[in-house]
């Protein structure tokens, strides 16, 4: 008897062991999480854990499975088989090729080899291998991509010229851009932590199809995790620690991720602080003093200075430093094969970020500012995404996201000559309902309509008001008077809301050719009203506008061989005017802008065409992307007048009329080189090359935001569980005559000044070289070390107010529990 229970136990043992299988990383032999196993109808999937195991209870034996995984080689096996390779299954990394799966270019999946647009993607392990201190930084690494710094809390990403409200950040499917995305230099890009990026995808170009206003030069698409159910209760938990030398940088990263039958969820926690920023000290362009920092302002909320401080290390950018804490919270719930629902919950908070170039800026030969400073900018994120899969006649499967975000931003300045303090806030919040649905028209899917919508709303509030300092020694101790200010934005309230919608088609003509044609419809309305006329009279005080616009877009893929793909793409995109736009009142070097009430939308016309070689049975690629971006009716800065005056009091001092006005027609043209992918089995390449020129046909005068010629070139190694690499960056000189000199946006001001012929030079050219490394120790724990800015170059990067880091050592590890 005894006997036959010992079998019965070992049968039910092996057998209920037999319904799970392993999947391992062929080269390092580690498991693999996060495996998507699905059967040929796919109403059956399952994921791998942390130990790269999954329970298959629920497929029959005669099905065919998939293992499929974003960086792996796909691969299929009847179930029935499994036994025979012992219920393992090894999977090979494939190299960065372009075949790969894209999410943003249709907003559903679609392979690389049906997409005409130039696209960039990198995946959590790039990010990690990068050690970004910043989001900023993680775009500053990807290829065709230039990144403003005003100050180091920052940075304004230029994608093909365009930069700011011309450029679309989305998370999550949901728009990041607001009412008053600026059209100079945006830094709201360091509001989600690359610490908690699951993958970012760039679409470079018009995108205004798929994602509407301000996607002219291009999308840049974050994507957070997603917790997976399980047919058993999991727990997985990770750690993640940087320091960085540079700043003193401190990073920590805590995850945890809950799997259970009806539900997920997944829980992040970031913090990062950041000190002063060291400077490079090779000085290799010639210019000693250029961009040191002699003396600085140690003024802060409560202590008080008279007079600027001498700085004792002038490689040291004093006020720089600045800390941020990110929470992402997301909840999965599976309704059925069919629908499943995610609650997203984001929330980003800064400490002050004090506005470097402001408190370095000179008023007769000394610091103008006492203070000036962002208050903590604060991101909240709440969203709802239900994703169908009815598979009926007009929507085979869709997603429909509901979200609303909170976004508070203030500004607080006050001069040294001075006691009064100045304060401005601005509060936004968006409401906002997507829906994305998809449909073959065939059974073999090689046609496939998608449609969709997208309706927005913008509430924007903004006041301000000033304080004079009651001070008693070095101490604040209060305020001894209130006086007004000037909003920054109409004090009686501003909303704007976009409605369109839009259909696109992808068919595959035949095996060597996909066409894909896209139009979309939109309308905008925009209302702002402003009370007080203490220091600005407008000629009205009620503005109300209404513009609509049709764009489409048609992209040709061509593949004559195998390892051959030739793009094609004519697009027109749309950018309505924003609150910040019309309304905004701000000063600069002298400059005060003042609303535009009677200003128009503009309008971009682009053609694209690219040429892809692989090599190597697809684990090398090098292409070539050529554009021209006509642009229409464009929105620039310009001098202005107001009430027959060409100057304006702003903060208790006159300055020159300046404001955003129309323009006629102006070009962009350029192009990237790029090659990545494995040299054989042991090295790996990347690098990139981009040309960039803007210039307007009316006025004659260059395009602000056109970065100089800049590169990357990459040569690495990979073995088993080590891989290395070193690369190198560069970047041409960015001459005088090429700078826009009225609008303001490409800071001259801040290149190396020539006495001898009393003008600015422009910016030198610089190059660094960088290297990083990771070991895997075991499946549990990953060490990266990067050394950038080997030889500590001295360098700004173009338009930037700040100096770029020097020799910076970085440490971090990874660790799974």
């Amino acid at each position: 008897m005894r006997i036959l229970v010992v079998f019965f136990l070992f049968f039910i043992t092996v057998s209920v062991k037999g319904q799970q299988v392993k999947v391992l990383d062929r080269a390092t032999n580690f498991p693999i999480e996060n495996v998507t196993i699905y059967n040929d109808s796919k109403n059956k999937i399952v994921y791998t854990n942390k130990k790269g195991i999954a329970d298959l209870s629920i497929f029959n034996p005669s099905d065919i499975i998939s293992f499929n995984h974003l960086s792996c080689y796909e691969y299929e096996i009847l179930k029935k088989e499994l036994s025979k390779i012992g219920f393992v299954v090894y999977l090979t990394k494939k190299s960065e090729q372009l075949n790969e799966i894209v999410l943003s270019a249709s907003k559903g999946e679609e392979t690389r080899s049906r997409i005409a647009e130039q696209i960039v993607v990198a995946s959590r392990e790039e990010i990690k291998k990068l050690a970004p201190q910043t989001t900023a930084d993680l775009l500053a690494n990807l290829p065709g991509i230039k990144v403003q710094k005003t100050q180091f809390g920052g940075g304004s990403p230029v994608l093909r010229g365009m930069e700011a409200n011309r450029v679309l950040l989305v998370v999550d499917g949901v728009r990041m851009n607001n009412a008053i995305y600026r059209a100079g230099h945006l830094q709201n890009s360091i509001t989600i932590s690359p610490n908690i990026i699951d993958r970012v995808e760039v679409i470079f170009g018009p995108s205004s199809v798929i994602y509407g206003s301000d996607a002219l030069g291009g999308v840049i698409h974050y994507f957070t995790k997603i917790p997976k159910t399980s047919s058993k209760k999991q727990i997985n938990t990770s750690f993640y620690s940087r320091f960085s030398s540079v700043n003193s940088e401190f990073t920590n990263e805590a995850n945890v991720e809950i799997r259970n039958k009806k539900w997920a969820s997944y829980t992040s926690i970031s913090h990062s602080k950041f000190g002063d920023l060291r400077m490079g000290k090779t000085r290799n362009h010639g210019f000693n003093n250029w961009g040191k920092v002699v003396e600085y302002s140690n003024n802060t909320n409560s202590y008080y200075n008279a007079i600027p401080v001498l700085n004792s290390n002038n490689n040291i950018q004093k006020n720089t430093g600045y800390k941020q804490t990110d929470i992402l919270q997301k909840i999965a719930i599976p309704f059925s094969t069919k629908s499943e629902l995610i609650f997203n919950f984001q929330y980003s908070e800064s400490s002050n970020i004090n506005r470097f170039d402001k408190l370095n800026e000179s008023s007769d030969g000394n610091l103008k500012f006492a203070e000036w400073y962002y208050g903590p900018q604060k991101r909240l994120l709440i969203s709802s995404q239900l994703k169908i899969n009815p598979n009926k006649k007009w929507i085979q499967k869709g997603t429909i996201t509901a979200a609303f975000q909170n976004i508070k931003e203030s500004r607080v300045q006050r001069k040294f000559t001075s006691l009064n303090r100045f304060y401005r806030n601005e509060e936004v919040d968006v409401w906002s309902l997507n829906g994305d649905f998809f449909v073959p028209l065939t059974k073999e899917n090689n046609r496939i309509l998608s449609y969709g919508f997208e309706g927005t709303h913008n509430k924007v509030n903004s006041n301000a008001y000033g304080k004079t300092l009651n001070v008693v020694g070095n101490t604040i101790i209060g305020f001894s008077d209130d006086f007004k200010a000037q909003s920054r934005y109409p004090d009686g309230g501003s909303t704007y809301t976009s409605f369109a919608s839009y259909v696109n088609y992808r068919q595959d003509i035949n095996k060597k050719a996909t066409l894909n044609t896209g139009i979309r419809l939109v309308n905008t309305y925009l209302s702002a009203k402003w009370i007080d006329d203490t220091f600005i009279t407008l000629p009205n005080f009620n503005i109300s506008l209404n513009n609509s616009a049709v764009t489409a877009t048609i992209g040709y893929v061509y593949k004559p061989t195998t390892n051959w793909q030739l793009n094609s793409v004519i697009a027109s995109g749309f950018r309505s005017p924003n609150i910040d736009d019309i309304g905004k009142i701000r000063e600069k070097s002298g400059d005060v802008t003042i609303p535009n009430i009677y200003l128009k939308p503009e309008y971009i016309y682009s053609f694209e065409t690219s040429a892809l070689k692989y090599f190597n049975n697809k684990t090398f690629q090098i292409g070539l992307d050529i554009y021209y971006t006509l642009l229409n009716n464009y929105i620039t800065r310009d001098y202005f007048s107001i009430n027959n005056s060409e100057t304006i009091m702003y903060d208790d001092e006159e300055g020159n009329v300046v404001a955003n006005i129309n323009k006629d027609n102006a070009y962009i043209i350029g192009s990237t080189f790029s090659f990545r992918g494995n040299l054989n089995s042991l090295w790996f390449t990347r690098g990139s090359v981009t040309y960039t020129k803007g210039k307007a046909y009316d006025t004659k005068l260059p395009l602000s935001s056109i970065p100089p010629l800049f590169g990357l070139f990459e040569i690495g190694l990979k073995k088993e569980r080590l891989q290395a690499s070193l690369n190198w960056k560069f970047n041409t000189e960015k001459r005088l005559k090429d700078y826009n000199l009225i609008e303001g946006k490409d800071n001259i001001e801040q290149t190396p000044f020539i006495d001898a012929t009393n003008s600015y030079f422009g910016n030198p050219s610089w190059n660094t070289f960088n290297f990083g490394a990771n070991y895997k120790v075991n499946s549990d724990l990953t060490c990266y070390v990067n050394i950038d800015n080997i030889f500590d170059i001295h360098y700004k990067e173009f338009a930037s107010s700040i100096s770029s880091p020097g020799r910076n050592f970085s440490f971090s590890f990874l660790l799974s529990i």
